[in-house]
């Protein structure tokens, strides 16, 4: 669902951390009922969690929040008679919201007020929200509004609660996420697949076959299009999905998906797929995933032999470019002057991916030996200075702009390590990954649980690609 946008018109400056704003107007409100309807008396909640607060001219603005009942008010305190306060309630993240909800004013002989309680969500839409408390003092212009927060609602982790962030942005008319693209869609969405998946929540199951259905006959059908890396991370989401519902369209799709790369393996330097329809490139991030989902659908198809020996073929020449350096990491592509590594930028997904294919081709043969080559890369990939500070995992672009699909580099790493990990009986990266998920969590999240592209912090902006980064960070530490 998404809600109108302001119902109060905003001139916004940060002043001190407190977002101020002049307030234009107010219009009516639809009632929301989940377990309980709006405008519910607060001195029935059985919990109050304060979050966040404010200030303005003196006076506290606080949000509560009863995680019980997926609810919140506002008060104001240190205030004078006609102080007013009320709530905003959000259900894309803060993005847009509707307004002064329980709008009231401190009454005569009083210092502090509150609200009546609001719903946190919108239940019978699948509508994911969020709300802040907002004041303002007597007749003076200014308007103090907290951070967003919301309920543990479908929040009591944090992969749950990194979730229900990332669900904030997902657009339920389009099947995809706002504030990404195409390609960072389908990783979002496996992130959510992984979520249920790793904690058993199923409320967001609602996305598969809604992304599914609105976007199956868009760009060339099937989830192809033009570049074929966006197919290969399509065609995973849909194994996931598979793997979820045991619905074999998913997994009908992801073969189509995989069939559309192999259309793209020549003999230019021997073999491997092209990153486009142009070809005018190979490199490694399209053969990893080549690599993974054949080997994904042999794991899954009863009697292959096809995609397993697609699987074998793409390894087999992965490794002849040399692509993987003497360090263990891997470059992005291939010089096609030479067929050979360009010695190009060490992206963290390029390293995740091949992680996970390898992962994946390991089950498909029984070969061990490709679990140990996905441990050196992983060694290599955890302790390198081109991939960390203090021990932190960052992409060389970090120092300055990440664009749009850098944001999402770091949640395919952290997937893949995961997935090595699991099959691993040591499990060597654990400790690694939860180092990453602690420092994100305390570092890089702001009260409603989403999150910014560096995970030592501080949060610089957040969408829906920085997000199921992080959700796919949570997931591999569940």
């Amino acid at each position: 669902m998404r809600t109108s946008r302001s119902i109060v018109t905003i001139a916004l400056a940060v002043v001190a951390g407190t977002q101020i704003a002049a307030v234009v107007g107010p219009t009516p409100q639809a009632v929301i009922c989940n377990r309980y309807c709006d405008a519910r008396d607060p001195g029935l909640s059985t919990s109050d969690r304060q979050p966040v607060s404010s200030t303005v001219w003196g006076r506290r603005v606080v949000l509560h929040l009863n995680d019980n009942d997926a609810m919140g008010w506002a008060s104001i305190e240190n205030g004078n008679p006609g102080d007013r306060v009320w709530l905003d309630r959000s259900l894309d993240g803060g993005r847009g919201w509707e307004g002064l909800l329980g709008n009231t004013a401190i009454p005569a002989g009083q210092r502090g007020w509150r609200t009546l309680m609001y719903n946190n969500d919108y239940w019978a839409t699948n509508g994911v929200g969020a709300l802040r408390a907002c004041g303002k003092a007597g007749d003076r212009p200014e308007v103090a509004c907290t951070a967003w927060a919301r309920t543990t609602w479908n929040a009591w982790n944090r992969s749950t609660a990194a979730a229900t962030g990332l669900m904030m942005l997902y657009n339920q008319g389009t099947g995809l996420f706002d504030t990404t693209g195409w390609w960072n869609s389908a990783n979002a969405l496996t992130a959510i697949i992984d979520s249920v998946k790793v904690t058993g929540m199923p409320s967001y199951r609602y996305a598969i076959a809604n992304t599914y259905n609105r976007n199956l006959n868009a760009h060339q059908g099937s989830f192809r299009n033009d570049f074929i890396d966006d197919t290969g991370w399509w065609g995973m989401a849909w194994v996931g999905a598979f793997d979820v519902t045991g619905d074999s369209r998913y997994l009908n799709t992801a073969r189509a998906d995989a069939d559309h790369m192999f259309r793209y393996w020549d003999g230019v330097c021997g073999g491997g797929v092209w990153w486009s329809t142009a070809r005018t490139y190979k490199n490694a991030i399209s053969n990893s995933l080549y690599i993974q989902l054949n080997a994904a659908l042999h794991n899954r198809i009863a009697g292959d032999t096809v995609y397993l020996q697609r699987a074998q073929a793409g390894w087999a020449w992965f490794q002849g470019t040399q692509m993987i350096n003497s360090s263990n990491l891997v470059n992005d592509g291939i010089d096609l002057s030479t067929c050979r590594n360009n010695g190009s930028a060490v992206w963290s997904y390029n390293q995740g991916v091949l992680m996970a294919g390898l992962t994946e081709l390991s089950r498909a043969t029984g070969d061990a030996g490709l679990l140990t080559r996905a441990r050196q890369l992983g060694n290599a990939s955890t302790t390198s200075g081109q991939l960390n500070s203090n021990g932190i995992l960052r992409d060389p672009c970090e120092g300055g702009d990440c664009g749009a699909d850098g944001p999402s580099f770091k949640g395919a790493f952290a997937r893949g390590l995961g997935a090595l990990n699991l099959a691993l009986s040591d499990r060597p990266f654990a400790v690694y990954l939860r180092r990453q998920a602690d420092t994100a969590f305390a570092q890089n999240r702001t009260p409603l649980d989403t999150y910014g592209l560096r995970w030592i912090g501080p949060v610089d902006k957040t969408d829906a690609a920085r997000q199921h980064s992080a959700l796919d960070l949570m997931n591999a530490t569940n």
